[in-house]
């Protein structure tokens, strides 16, 4: 072993100097080069930081850099994440998106265009006017639909969600509100009143009915039975004397 070389290094290292760092990494460690001005110290790290990737070999894990416009990366020919200015497209960093797709500055990636749906129209509303049905002859009626998928910044926008139009309607008057509601009160007093008047005649019929039914009852009770008159006949047969 060379001098400047020991085994009892610190933090996940396998060899370490104490000019360069680390060496050799402990197993599945990754080793790294930092730079720290003009020199690169070795570390150990359990994974690699933001712009390397990670490679296994059987010997050593190492941690690779990404491609300049990159931020994160899979490997050196796929990104994850793009830096600042750049679009992300199937692991590229671009500075523009392909035709059909476009830039969503949220995310920095290069999406599909969408365009505005829009739901059926709904059926037309009833003839109205100033929110009334009744008390005129032309008025309007609306139908309306919903959007139901809202366009990206190059996407169709939405087509208006309502239209009106001319109607008429056959002229009638509008029952007042006050008087309409008084006689369907009177009405429905009157329909009560003539329940109760009913069912009191039916009582007093019932009631009636069986006091008279009580009375016969209590009459026959009260009365004596009537004796059988005598047979006539009878009386006047002749006697048999013979014996």
């Amino acid at each position: 072993v060379h001098p400047n070389v020991s085994q009892g290094c610190q933090g996940g290292c396998a060899t370490c100097s104490d000019y360069n760092g680390c060496l050799s990494c402990k197993p599945r460690l990754f080793f790294v080069l930092e730079r720290i001005g003009m020199k690169q110290i070795g570390v150990c790290l359990s994974s690699c930081p933001s712009g390397y990737y990670g490679t296994r070999y059987p010997d050593i894990n190492k941690c690779a850099k990404c491609k300049a416009d990159c931020d994160t990366c899979f490997t050196r020919n796929f990104c994850t994440k793009c830096k600042s200015g750049f679009y992300l497209y199937s692991g590229k960093c671009l500075e523009k998106c392909p035709d059909g797709l476009e830039a969503n500055n949220h995310t920095m990636e290069c999406t599909n265009v969408v365009h505005c749906e829009t739901s059926e129209w709904s059926p037309w509303s009833p003839c109205m006017k100033k929110g009334k049905t009744c008390g005129f002859k032309r008025g309007n009626e609306v139908r309306v639909r919903e959007i139901v998928q809202h366009p990206s910044a190059r996407g169709n926008p939405c087509p208006a969600t309502s239209e009106s139009r001319k109607c008429i309607v056959q002229r009638k008057r509008c029952q007042k509100e006050g008087k309409g509601k008084k006689n369907r009160e009177e009405k429905r007093k009157k329909s009560n009143k003539d329940e109760s008047k009913e069912t009191r005649q039916e009582s007093k019929g019932r009631a009636a009915r069986r006091q008279n039914r009580e009375q016969r009852e209590n009459n026959n009770k009260t009365q004596p039975k009537k004796r059988k008159a005598p047979n006539k006949e009878q009386d006047l047969a002749p006697v048999d004397t013979a014996h």
